[in-house]
């Protein structure tokens, strides 16, 4: 796999560790604050309890007004007192009815279920229940590492993809660069072995089979050329007839590969039109075939079948290779991305771009077992 896509998922891991180190972070300190924050209300609730035995017992006159502070302190926590489910007193609960008596006894229900309880000792083997729940200030707080989950998970999510924006922008940027870089850089040199090709043409004794290939390969130099001066703008589009393009591109590379690889051929009788840029596409099967002869390491049978319906046209390229593992089935579209030992892996993202930006259409791994074979299967829009 190329350095670049193997530092590109490197960066990705190291993105989302690091976010999930600081949600971690963030949930362990408000659960440690919330858990704080309970214990310091049992704390009060014990000592309002102590209080409260302490004024029933009537024995500390004395500490009268501060045992009456202490009681009349809590102003937050709902509580209620009861003496065998009958209430005594309560505190802190907004009556949302008019009928009190019976909003009580459901929110006593309600404490002996979920809230938490203290006993009262009044002396003399009597005793009440102190009963309260959590207080308004604490239920939003134990609320809030929830929220803040959220949102950093939101923050985080819009973070990656911003990242991830930047850096394609940066790439796009670099790969239209080199290619026009690349297509200006062709341009002298093929102007000068056009004008040598012609030359030879007038030579009696250069064989004239010789020279068209010659030619020919010349002219396809230029298209080439042609073609990576294309990328990183909208490319003008034509009706083409894809039967003519394919048997023309096949007929091409089926001189210039391999005599062991056997390049097949199937086109229906009907003619299929579409719009679009003659020579991207041409460059996108002429990949896809090159692909299949490195797949097959220069031995084996390529398949290249054009079919139709009523709304699109479909160019089939398949070959007998070594095959890809269907969890790579999208990976071998992105940037970076190479089994060869010499590449920069752009190849098949270029055509992905080629085909679904500029054409609207879809390029895809339609299937493939390994040590069996692929089919990519490119998806244009048809001319009725």
């Amino acid at each position: 796999m190329h350095f670049f896509y193997f530092n590109s998922r490197i960066g990705k891991y190291i993105f989302f560790a690091v976010a999930i180190i600081l949600v971690g972070s963030s949930l362990i300190i408000s659960n440690n604050l919330v858990k704080k924050l309970e214990l310091e209300e049992r704390n009060k609730m014990e000592i309002w309890a102590a209080a409260t035995s302490e004024l029933a017992s009537g024995e500390s006159h004395s500490n009268f007004d501060l045992i009456l502070t202490i009681i009349q302190s809590n102003t937050t926590i709902p509580v209620i007192v009861a003496d065998n489910n009958e209430i005594v007193q309560y505190s802190n609960i907004t009556i949302n009815n008019t009928d009190t008596a019976r909003y009580l006894a459901h929110k006593l229900e309600d404490m002996q279920r979920n809230g938490s309880a203290i006993d009262i000792d009044l002396g003399n083997g009597e005793k009440q229940t102190l009963y309260y729940e959590d207080s308004v200030l604490l239920k939003q707080l134990s609320y809030y590492p929830y929220i803040q989950l959220l949102v950093m998970t939101l923050f985080a999510l819009i973070a990656y993809i911003g990242l991830v924006s930047v850096k394609r922008a940066e790439q796009n940027k670099v790969w239209v660069g080199l290619s026009k870089e690349t297509a200006h850089q062709l341009g002298t040199p093929i102007s000068s072995l056009m004008a040598w090709v012609e030359l030879l043409k007038i030579n009696e004794n250069v064989d004239p089979a010789i020279v068209n290939d010659m030619d020919k390969d010349v002219k396809r130099l230029s298209t080439i050329a042609e073609r990576f001066s294309k990328i990183g703008s909208i490319p003008d589009k034509e009706l083409i007839y894809i039967n003519e393009l394919l048997d023309e591109t096949c007929n091409y590379m089926s001189t210039r590969i391999s005599n062991r690889v056997k390049l097949n051929l199937h086109l229906p009788q009907d003619a299929e039109g579409t719009m679009a840029c003659r020579a991207l596409i041409e460059w996108v099967v002429e990949n896809l075939c090159k692909n299949a002869v490195d797949a097959m390491e220069g031995k084996g049978e390529i398949n290249v079948t054009l079919t139709s319906d009523n709304k699109h046209i479909y160019i089939d390229v398949s070959d007998t290779g070594k095959g890809i593992a269907r969890k790579e089935f999208e990976t071998i579209f992105k940037p970076g991305y190479t089994t060869k030992k010499r590449g920069w892996g752009l190849g098949l993202t270029l055509a992905k771009r080629i085909i679904e930006e500029y054409h609207k259409g879809h390029i895809f791994v339609k299937e493939s077992e390994i040590g069996q074979g692929t089919t990519f299967r490119i998806v244009l829009n048809k001319i009725a």
